[in-house]
């Protein structure tokens, strides 16, 4: 509040928001072919091995023939994320966060600056619900959501192999563990099924402090006429932390650790989206798909809502970006009186770990 004697002058409001930066879902790529209007996607995988073209006793023995390479059909349901919130029409005459209280910026641009915010809240929901997902797909394969009372809502099963998510033989930290041993072997196991060399490891926090001070990993690096690689320089990327690179066995990878949390939706504790025990390992290359499917709305493709919709700028009923990954449908509703705004957001991400066999996760609390 002014006064005779005071002069004021405001800042830009600070708003204290969680930032999200896409890690895990960072590996899921998004294309044109990612938005879609189905019930389900469907993959038709055909695989190949590692044969090798055997020779015949000489040029006038026939041709080896060879079989025609089989495909497999995969299916999957995306989750639906549907979230409102409302605009009171009393609410449009209160001053916002950060606007001159002295500067009458009009009903109209108030309510579109609303709606603007609602709609990036809920959008930032969406997308840590993407992060959780692709956390899940690649730490146990299986993506399960849940309400707030823990009830299943989505489950979805990529059905990896078992060999592809093993536990630590001692856990590390105790006597005896092998984590060098333990990460060669999954290499390995990646190697044989998935035909790909895996390029990253991502430590959850207790694994990573319990492998740099593991006494056999400590005397495999300090070699000083061999080196496989360094850790401890850390650098912040792409919502993740970059430890160094290691090379181990027949592999050379980049080693990260994630500090990204989300508020679980039944205790509401704060979470970290990678479990603090497990290794994930995969190659950075290989495809991992996110897609998004269409909720449709009867009154927009009647136009019933179109004169609605158009009196707030920049509001179509579908915003697509490839490259942001993302994928919302808008919707708006009055109430009967007028004096109430609802709007509403939706999207159905999936991300599919399409290419299964190259990645896997080792528990290291055996």
């Amino acid at each position: 509040m002014a006064t005779a004697s005071t002069t004021k002058h405001m800042l830009e409001a600070y708003q204290q928001r969680a930032t999200h930066i896409p890690f895990f879902s960072g590996f899921f790529k998004t294309t044109q072919d990612s938005f879609h209007n189905a019930e389900e996607v469907e993959i038709d995988i055909e695989r190949s091995g590692e044969d090798i073209s055997i020779a015949v006793h000489d040029i006038s023995t026939g041709h080896r023939m060879n079989s025609a390479n089989l495909y497999t059909s995969k299916g999957f349901k995306p989750p639906v994320h549907k979230e409102a919130f409302p605009v009171s029409s009393f609410e449009l005459i209160k001053r916002t966060a950060g606007e001159n209280p002295f500067e009458d910026i009009g009903f109209r641009v108030r309510l579109a600056r609303k709606f603007i915010s609602g709609m990036l809240k809920i959008e930032a929901k969406i997308r840590r619900a993407m992060e959780f997902q692709a956390a899940q797909a690649l730490q146990v394969g299986v993506v399960t959501l849940t309400d707030e009372s823990g009830a299943e809502v989505f489950k979805v099963d990529y059905h990896p192999k078992a060999t592809h998510f093993p536990t630590a033989g001692t856990a590390w930290g105790a006597d005896g563990a092998d984590p060098i041993g333990d990460l060669s072997a999954l290499a390995e196991v990646i190697r044989a099924d998935g035909l790909t060399d895996a390029t990253t490891i991502i430590m959850g926090i207790d694994a990573f402090n319990a492998f740099i001070a593991d006494a056999g990993v400590q005397a495999y690096f300090d070699n000083r006429r061999i080196d496989h690689g360094s850790l401890g320089r850390s650098v912040k990327r792409n919502g993740g932390t970059y430890q160094g690179a290691v090379d181990i066995g027949n592999y050379k990878f980049e080693v990260w650790t994630v500090p990204g949390r989300y508020k679980h939706p039944q205790t509401g504790v704060s979470t970290p989206y990678m479990d603090p025990s497990k290794v994930i390992m995969l190659d950075e290359n290989a495809r991992l798909d996110a897609t998004f499917g269409g909720i449709p709305n009867i009154g927009q493709l009647l136009g019933a809502s179109s004169s609605l919709s158009g009196k707030l700028p920049m509001l179509p009923s579908r915003f697509r970006a490839v490259d942001n990954q993302m994928d919302l449908n808008t919707n708006l509703w009055l109430s009967n009186d007028g004096e109430q705004l609802f709007g509403g957001v939706g999207s159905r991400p999936l991300m599919i770990p399409t290419a299964i066999d190259t990645f896997g996760c080792l528990e290291t609390s055996a």
